[in-house]
């Protein structure tokens, strides 16, 4: 009864790929992928560069595993004398489950920061995004329901062959996404964002048969941030984001989903440029997942893993297990710029963590 509940599940997976429902890809440790939350977060951190890998690997307990790979990086100049312009890229590659679903992403992003106030650190700031994007799939390894035969006592059985006729079986569409947020400093050096973002805005068509077109929604996103030291050494983060998609006339169109979490950064060592520093915290994705996470900063690279506590209802098939997801950053303030506007750049958009 088990294997016939994940064979079933794996369906119902599958189907809901071709028939365009499932939702963008997304990490579960979402703050290292800023341009996937709203591209006016680029450039919201520490330093000049940051580069970011990252790998899931989802379901493997219930059927052939998910896999998504993404790489993005961002690149943050100082223009006219007290603005930033961060130019950024996100690569991404997802393939998924029995028919080989797979997603390729290439999306690049430009942000850029205005500061509102002489006298402390707020900037506000705008990015765009677009790019190229590939969907395909091998009809050869789904298994269709005209396959399924009728009067098998229950038993699951399946004819050799469809009747079911693909037009086509990849799909290359434009898409587009902008973002505005703003992001400042408290007093005693607690720092927050806040942004909103709105993705698939050429509402591009996705179809792999005839009569079956389907528009990828637009999606709005809200982003938020708060970095708050405890002492010299101890710092809370908290992070914060939902998603919801809207229909023509921003009639709103299936679920949201809201993720957010909460994580403690102790500075164990810091002498110039070498610094350690350990994070470690809780994720929370809504009737979705719980996910502990832990990071280790050495100097210059961040290494953060996570796992997802599936909690949702197919926990009965998961056994309450989701996905591991490996992050490495790369961050660095550049020697390229000048002291003057390096001083500047410092109290441009940042976000420790």
């Amino acid at each position: 009864m088990k294997r016939n509940v994940k064979w079933f599940l794996t369906v119902i997976l599958l189907q809901s790929f071709i028939s365009g429902k499932a939702q963008d890809v997304g990490f579960s440790q979402f703050y290292d992928q800023p341009l996937l939350r709203n591209p006016a977060l680029a450039g919201v951190f520490t330093g000049d560069v940051r580069v970011t890998a990252a790998f899931r690997n989802q379901w493997q307990s219930v059927t052939i595993p998910y896999r998504t790979y993404a790489l993005n990086g961002e690149y943050k100049i100082p223009v006219l004398t007290d603005n930033n312009l961060t130019l950024g890229l996100q690569l991404i590659r997802d393939v998924a489950g029995t028919s080989q679903f797979s997603t390729t992403q290439i999306m690049p992003a430009a942000n850029f920061s205005l500061p509102l106030s002489s006298e402390r650190p707020a900037y506000l700031s705008f990015g765009v995004m677009g790019g190229i994007l590939q969907q395909k799939f091998d009809p050869t390894k789904l298994v269709m329901n005209d396959q399924f035969v009728s009067g098998s006592n229950g038993s699951l059985s399946v004819s050799p062959a469809s009747r079911q006729v693909f037009n086509r079986t990849d799909v290359t569409y434009l898409d587009l996404s902008a973002g505005i947020s703003y992001s400042s400093e408290f007093a005693n050096e607690i720092q927050y964002f806040a942004g909103a973002g709105l993705f698939h805005l050429t509402k591009p068509k996705v179809g792999f048969y005839e009569g079956n077109i389907i528009t990828r929604n637009r999606k709005l996103t809200l982003n938020s941030g708060v970095s708050a030291p405890t002492s010299e050494t101890d710092r809370f983060i908290l992070y914060a984001d939902y998603f919801k998609q809207f229909a023509t006339g921003f009639k709103p169109a299936g679920k949201g989903s809201f993720q957010y979490g909460i994580m403690f950064s102790r500075d164990l060592f810091v002498d110039g440029d070498v610094q350690k520093t350990i994070t470690f915290g809780v994720l929370h994705r809504l009737q979705d997942a719980v996910i502990p996470v832990i990071k280790l900063q050495i100097s210059k690279f961040i290494v953060g893993l996570s796992y997802d506590v599936n909690v949702s209802k197919l926990v009965a098939a998961s056994n309450y297990r989701g996905g591991f997801e490996l992050t490495i950053s790369y961050r660095d303030l550049l020697n390229i710029h000048n002291s003057d506007l390096r001083q500047v750049d410092c109290y441009g958009p940042q976000f420790k963590n």
